[in-house]
Parts: structure tokens; C-alpha cells; sequence
């Protein structure tokens, strides 16, 4: 293809050129979220903090016999269900409404609950440990999403917000941590990390994949 003087292709009048345009970090996007500097130890106090809330209030409900049965959590489901329909109602949503009510009719409480509570528990230890620290805010926000949908709000809306900075920082909020050693063992997806070692062809034999 002809180019001009610039090294841009010259092409025929009506005829489109698509280009993608490679979008750069935001310095600030690189300070808060790709620096392993002094901004990793802001991280380490949020996922401390964070981590250390969610631990104990797991572990308050797995020493709650009526939390562990599903008497709680079954209570919280029927009040959540009590006022729904009318207005400012704790459940806005139908969806969200049957998605409560097909748990209750099943009976799910028994083992939902249970859930919950050993969830809230390893998530925070997790959270503590900087291990899999973006995977592991997710899934606790992913639960903080929840308690607002049923009603409740209390501490979740901040927990929430804490948590979704985490996932944004998943490369550096760990550092201080085990994602320090654990994230580079593994590697991204397409890339061997420290525990998969490629396999080099041995040339000199001829031991190569292809033809």
C-alpha cells in the first residue's frame, strides 16, 4: 500500500482506514495500582482493616448456634420479603424478591447460612494474608452487593467501595503479602509463571513441534 510522506497509508476517496488506538495509564492509574512503592503500605492497611471485619464477623456467626441452623438468615429473608411491593420497600427489585423467596420456600437456609459465615471467615484471612487479594475482594463485594439488594445497608456500603479498590489494585494491594510470591509463580493467562516451565525444543536433535 502507497504511503505518504509521513508513513500514513494513502487510500482511495471513500475508502475507510480502521485503526485502534492503544489507550496509556493514567499517571495516577500507575501510582495508585502499579507501584510497588510506598503506596503498597496504604493497601496493606486497607486490606488489614478490611479483612480483619469481614474475619470477625464470620466468625461471630460461626459461634451463633441461630446463625448456623439458618434461624437468622431465614428471619432476614422474611423481613426483607415482609414490605415488598409497597413503597421504599427493603427488596426494589422482582428479580432479586423471587430469588429470596425461592430460598426460603426450599429451605435453603440450613445450608446457606453455614456458607456465609466460613465465607466472611476465609475471605478476611484471605484479605489479611494477601493472598489471591483481587479474586477474594471481589467475591466479598460480590456479597456486600447482596446484603444492599435484600435491605441491608449498615457498614456494607463501605466495605463495598474498600473492596472494589482492592480489585482495582489486585497487582500491588498484596504486595506486602503472599501475591508478592504466589501472582508471579503463576503468571497471567498465555504466560508460564515460576511453577509451569515451558518446554524448550531441543534443537540440536531436531526435537521440535511443526513440521
Amino acid at each position: 500500500m502507497a504511503t505518504n510522506s509521513k508513513g500514513s497509508p494513502m487510500v482511495a476517496a471513500g475508502e475507510k482506514v480502521s485503526e485502534r488506538a492503544v489507550l496509556r495509564e493514567h499517571p495516577i492509574e500507575v501510582a495508585l495500582f502499579n507501584n510497588t512503592g510506598p503506596i503498597t503500605f496504604f493497601w496493606l492497611l486497607v486490606r488489614l482493616w478490611l479483612g480483619f471485619q469481614w474475619a470477625q464477623s464470620g466468625w461471630q456467626k460461626v459461634n451463633s448456634p441461630e446463625w448456623m441452623d439458618g434461624t437468622r438468615i431465614s428471619g432476614f429473608w422474611k423481613n426483607s420479603l415482609a414490605d415488598y411491593g409497597k413503597p421504599n420497600s427493603d427488596v426494589a427489585y422482582d428479580w432479586y424478591a423471587g430469588f429470596l423467596k425461592s430460598l426460603q420456600d426450599s429451605g435453603s437456609h440450613t445450608w446457606f447460612a453455614p456458607l456465609i459465615a466460613w465465607s466472611e471467615v476465609i475471605g478476611g484471612i484471605a484479605l489479611m494474608l494477601g493472598l489471591f487479594t483481587g479474586l477474594v475482594a471481589l467475591l466479598l463485594a460480590f456479597m456486600n452487593f447482596n446484603y444492599m439488594l435484600a435491605g441491608s445497608a449498615g457498614v456494607n456500603p463501605i466495605y463495598l467501595v474498600l473492596a472494589i479498590l482492592l480489585v482495582l489494585a489486585w497487582k500491588n494491594a498484596g504486595w506486602w503479602g503472599l501475591d508478592r510470591f504466589v501472582l508471579p509463580a503463576l503468571s497471567p493467562p498465555g504466560r508460564p509463571g515460576s511453577l509451569v516451565k515451558p518446554h524448550d525444543p531441543d534443537i540440536s536433535t531436531g526435537n521440535s513441534p511443526g513440521p
